[in-house]
């Protein structure tokens, strides 16, 4: 496998070549390899890898966000998956960071290529829906494959402890993160934030059972909306339907439930979810089958009145002047070091 040095924006006070890839911003190192037909991008977030220290993967949450945007006004700016929102000091100070580029998604994308959200749309006629091409790519066994290769370049680096690998994500990279630690026995210890044990597409049909237990809408409405998402799952698990929809591969991929992974991984596992968030109410249940397996191997932290991004809920909305991200990241850097 060979090291390719990414063409990203040449900018020269923010992001100049090293000899071991690419300086962003002065802020992290970009990577590039080759597999198969794909090109893989990551950051290393360090600007000079000379220290040893295991490494930490990130595995960021849906959507093509890409990891850096280059704004004419602004300049260059982090997204990052989702890890400004951490201190990304205290983990930096163990571990080597790491964040894998979402398929078919630059690294660092033009302030013009992306929407409201912050997610790429590049040749999409649509603002609000990702490209043919990432769509076609966004399934579960190809965010696995990329991470292993990945991981795989990264042991031969010197720079890496491989005495110890801590894979972590949030939400849709809680499945990702779950199946690289299922088939790669160098996982040390497991990380999930606002994770599902049962998949995906559950959720949607307990949301209309929850919004009309609380009158939100009729039983009636309920009924068709789970009825609707029940023909969804079949849409999705019809290839010609898929081959002519490709987002629906994504909800066959990511709606595989993630509990026996769980059960099957004996080493340390920490669960964190907020106790308003819907996709991860279940996760109340988990413990309840490990104790069963005579399995202690779990950790499970509830954030109280907090939802899936870690905000407060106040009169049922997040506030987003109280995040939490931080102090949940803490917390889970500082078991990892137990």
């Amino acid at each position: 496998m060979k090291l390719k040095i990414s063409l990203l924006f040449i900018i020269v006070s923010q992001f100049f070549i090293s000899q071991q890839g690419k300086i962003i911003n002065n802020q992290s190192t970009a990577f590039e390899i080759s597999y198969k037909d794909d090109t893989i991008e990551f950051i290393v977030v360090d600007t000079e890898l000379k220290e040893k220290k295991p490494v930490f993967l990130w595995c960021q949450g849906s959507l093509p966000y890409p990891l850096y945007v280059n704004s004419k006004e602004e300049g260059i700016w982090m997204i990052g998956g989702g890890i400004t929102n951490f201190n990304i000091g205290n983990i930096v100070k163990n571990y080597h960071l790491i964040v894998i580029a979402m398929p078919e998604t630059p690294l660092m994308a033009d302030e013009k290529d992306i929407n409201e959200s912050y997610w790429y749309i590049g040749n999409s006629k649509n603002k609000n829906q990702p490209t043919l091409e990432f769509q076609r790519a966004d399934y579960l066994e190809n965010y696995v494959n990329r991470a292993q290769k990945v991981l795989k370049f990264l042991n031969k680096q010197k720079w890496v402890d491989r005495s110890k690998l801590i894979v972590a994500g949030s939400s849709q990279g809680t499945k990702v993160a779950t199946k690289i630690a299922a088939t790669n026995k160098s996982v040390s210890k497991l990380g999930l934030f606002s994770a599902n044990p049962f998949g995906r597409i559950d959720q949607m049909i307990r949301d209309y059972r929850k919004n009309a237990e609380q009158n939100r809408i009729s039983w009636e409405e309920a009924d068709k909306g789970i009825e609707k998402e029940y023909q969804t799952f079949r849409d999705a698990h019809n290839p010609e339907k898929a081959a002519k929809t490709p987002n629906l591969i994504a909800w066959k991929s990511f709606s595989v439930p993630l509990l026996n992974d769980w059960l099957n991984f004996n080493k340390p596992i920490y669960i964190a979810y907020g106790t308003h968030d819907i996709a991860s109410d279940l996760n109340d249940m988990v413990p309840l089958f490990f104790i069963r397996e005579n399995k202690n191997n779990l950790t499970l932290k509830r954030y109280l009145n907090l939802e899936h991004n870690f905000f407060e809920v106040e009169n049922g909305r997040p506030n987003h002047d109280k995040p939490h991200w931080e102090k949940v990241m803490d917390d889970f850097v500082t078991w990892t070091l137990k």
